[in-house]
């Protein structure tokens, strides 16, 4: 293959990985908060279409390869947090105020430091309780349907075998042909028509300390930061305010159109960014251009997937979401014991979020956030907390190359250095 060919090829392939291998997490998300089918097909619209736009706009102006994407663990938290007071529109008001702190980020330097302040085996442990109940959801259905599930669990291991990138996107297709199978077809040409629709967002207490607090720390800790440190292991400075600007704002913009949270790209960040895309580390930002509207074009097809979805028979969607998270609850688990110095509080923390409890109204991944804090300021004095979720620093080094020690990487907006 060409060297200007590849860099395209490696954008359709995040757009195309980046997709399938959350689209159903994303999809069980919107529906758990309350959205009606025509509501979560105009949140994937309005996610496609924010981090699309948002990816070709800041890979061409710092000709880098900073891709964006949906928040997968937001997603899964809004599964955990399920229903809030007031419904659909609440949560869609909690959207808007995540959007809001995301880009108060961006303009106050400390809303991230007080973030990296959350021991990270606290983050992590509430991250993996929240996700425990969707990664369940293939042993469950395969007790129940095994007929249905089975097959979609050996693509799944086979591949992660042979090609582990195509895993979950392998295992999101067999879900698709089972389910025109057993439906008799594929859904009607209008429902292949993308359908904005409009939620005027209310405001409930109880939805805005529940869902919109910890959606944010999620994004921040299990996203954002992250996805600074996969582009600084390739040489690059993520320009960490006007990202953060820019998801804010998509937010902000996705949110009445029911999208929960855009962020920079973590995992999906390498397939646009590794020296696999091109030998130049200069030219690696087409591929983001490319995975950028490749984004916005498979909007076009978002409402057609989610009625597709919501044929299902019962089960096999919510059996691809939880394989998709294997890998991010195995990563959650591993960062929450990695410690002994803050093991029982990490352990605290995971055990409330699992349970699912909700308190006064309030989901239980606030309440998962409060016991390990708790118990981090009980068990230990905080001047000798372990080892915390760290923000990128903000001053930018002279040499134009990304930092490669153990600290977070320094956002810029300077090329990466030979």
């Amino acid at each position: 293959m060409s060297d200007h060919l590849r860099p395209v090829v490696a954008g359709l392939v995040t757009a195309l990985v980046g997709s399938t291998s959350s689209f159903a997490v994303v999809l069980a998300g919107l529906r758990a908060v309350g959205a009606s089918p025509a509501q979560a097909g105009s949140g994937l619209l309005a996610l496609f279409v924010t981090m699309g736009l948002a990816t070709v706009v800041v890979s061409a102006r710092t000709r880098m390869p900073v891709t964006f994407a949906w928040s997968t663990p937001g997603a899964a938290l809004l599964v955990g947090t399920g229903g809030v007071v007031g419904g659909w529109p609440a949560a869609v008001g909690a959207f808007l105020v995540t959007g809001l702190l995301i880009t108060a980020t961006a303009v106050w330097p400390g809303l991230g430091r007080l973030i990296a302040r959350i021991p990270a085996p606290v983050a992590q442990a509430m991250l993996a309780g929240v996700l425990l109940s969707l990664c369940l959801a293939p042993a469950r259905a395969a007790v129940s349907t095994p007929w249905l599930v089975l097959p979609v669990i050996a693509v799944w291991l086979v591949l992660l075998r042979l090609a582990p990138r195509w895993a979950v996107p392998a295992a999101f297709v067999v879900v698709v042909v089972i389910v025109v199978a057993v439906t008799g077809g594929l859904p009607g040409d209008r429902s292949l028509l993308p359908t904005p629709v409009w939620t005027t967002p209310t405001w409930s207490t109880q939805a805005l300390i529940g869902l919109a607090v910890p959606l944010y720390v999620v994004t921040m800790a299990s996203q954002n930061v992250p996805g600074v440190a996969v582009l600084a292991s390739f040489g690059y400075r993520t320009p960490w305010r006007p990202a953060m600007a820019v998801t804010g704002v998509g937010t902000l913009l996705g949110a009445p159109f029911g999208g929960h949270a855009i962020n920079l790209a973590a995992i999906s960040a390498a397939l646009s960014a590794s020296p696999d895309v091109h030998p130049d580390p200069e030219r690696r930002w087409i591929a983001a251009q490319t995975a950028g509207w490749a984004y916005v074009a498979l909007g076009l097809v978002s409402t057609g997937l989610v009625e597709l979805v919501a044929r299902a028979p019962a089960g096999l969607v919510e059996t691809a979401a939880g394989l998709a998270l294997l890998p991010t609850l195995a990563a959650s688990l591993a960062g929450a014991l990695a410690g002994p110095e803050l093991r029982i509080p990490a352990v605290a923390t995971f055990v409330v979020a699992a349970g699912g409890a909700s308190v006064l109204g309030i989901g239980p991944a606030f309440w998962a956030l409060v016991v390990g804090l708790v118990a981090c300021g009980v068990l230990r004095p905080w001047r000798a907390r372990a080892r915390t979720v760290r923000a990128p620093r903000w001053r930018a080094s002279r040499s134009g190359t990304a930092s490669r020690s153990s600290r977070s990487p320094r956002p810029g907006r300077r090329r990466p250095g030979r």
